[in-house]
């Protein structure tokens, strides 16, 4: 009899399953009413009584082993074997996972960070939500100015109290406000405006806007600056020009062109067979502008610039439609894995 019970622990050490009806097979063969506890017990009671208290001794052993054994395949069953109850196969190499990639828009966004930090300029950041104060008055925009039209803004209370910013100048009257001359700020974020989606315009879009106040700035400090951006952006050949524009927040004010070329059929058309290419408003700050925000105008000057970056980039990638830097097609985002 103890032989017995010696060979069934020896089976024990090397006996495993992998799904649950294996197991259940195990329980049965030794724990079921013809199994092998119900074999020892008969084989038990036969026994001499002085034989009887070693013998029961091992007969427990060996069933708190099978016990043991039994617990253990059971809270292994879904991770150590190769296969589950439901017959997967959890020891099989898992699919290859594709690499993911940056988005366009945060690419370029990146890149401009990058080439104006080279020459001095920081990051700020504000909030999406604004008040009348900071992403219109502050900045010089009369009360009947169309921005503040509900044509235009996404307004949050009847009172027109309370918007999602329409640029991110905002973050600079309150860069304006909580810091003292000389400033040199980039402000990239989200911007919204209550326009109709379209190849060319959406509601939502990125901007990066730039602000140095300081004394003796001149607009030829401007023009140098977008120069040296637009050189190292589009290549150094890169030509600009300034056309004159009206911003309440800028005067004088003017929007920016490059020269694109008209290499192609596709130039002409985005050119309007001009060559040139808008890309952003600039302009030197407003001495009302820097009065509201408590900065002396007799003492200090300053410029200020605003680009799309959905307007960048698609230059720089040649897209077509605004709309897919929104709506996440993997096709068209798998293009720039390489990019980042």
């Amino acid at each position: 009899m103890i032989n017995k019970i010696k060979e069934h622990l020896k089976k024990l050490e090397v006996l495993n399953a992998f799904t649950a009806e294996e197991i259940e097979k195990i329980r049965i063969e030794y724990l079921g009413k013809k199994g092998v506890f119900k074999e020892l017990m008969e084989d038990f009671k036969n026994l001499d009584n002085q034989l009887k208290p070693e013998m029961g001794k091992a007969i427990n052993e060996l069933k708190n082993l099978v016990q043991d054994k039994l617990d253990h395949l059971k809270s292994t069953l879904n991770t150590s074997g190769p296969k589950t109850a439901s017959g997967i196969d959890l020891s099989r190499p898992a699919g290859e996972t594709e690499p993911g990639s940056r988005h366009p828009v945060s690419l370029v966004r990146q890149e401009i960070i990058e080439i104006f930090s080279r020459i001095g300029f920081t990051v700020s950041e504000g909030p999406e939500i604004e008040d009348d104060w900071h992403n219109f008055s502050a900045l010089n925009f009369p009360e009947e100015h169309p921005a503040r039209d509900m044509q235009d803004t996404f307004f949050l209370d009847d009172d027109q109290k309370m918007a999602l910013r329409t640029h991110t100048s905002s973050v600079q009257v309150r860069v304006m406000e909580n810091s003292k001359p000389p400033i040199r700020t980039i402000s990239p974020g989200r911007v919204f405006r209550n326009e109709a989606i379209s190849a060319r315009a959406h509601c939502i879009f990125h901007q990066v806007e730039g602000l140095y106040i300081d004394k003796d700035v001149s607009f030829a400090d401007l023009k140098q600056t977008l120069l040296f951006f637009a050189r190292e952006f589009f290549g150094e050949k890169t030509e600009i020009r300034l056309r004159p524009s009206y911003f309440p927040f800028t005067e004088p004010s003017a929007e920016m062109d490059i020269y694109w070329g008209l290499n192609s059929e596709a130039d002409y058309r985005i050119t309007k067979g001009t060559g040139w290419l808008e890309i952003m408003g600039c302009g030197m700050v407003d001495p009302n502008v820097l009065e509201s925000n408590g900065i002396d105008p007799k003492i200090y000057s300053g410029y200020a610039f605003g680009m799309g970056i959905e307007r960048i980039a698609m230059l720089k990638y040649q897209v077509k439609d605004l709309r897919m830097f929104f709506e996440n097609d993997i096709r068209f985002l798998k293009q720039f894995q390489s990019s980042h």
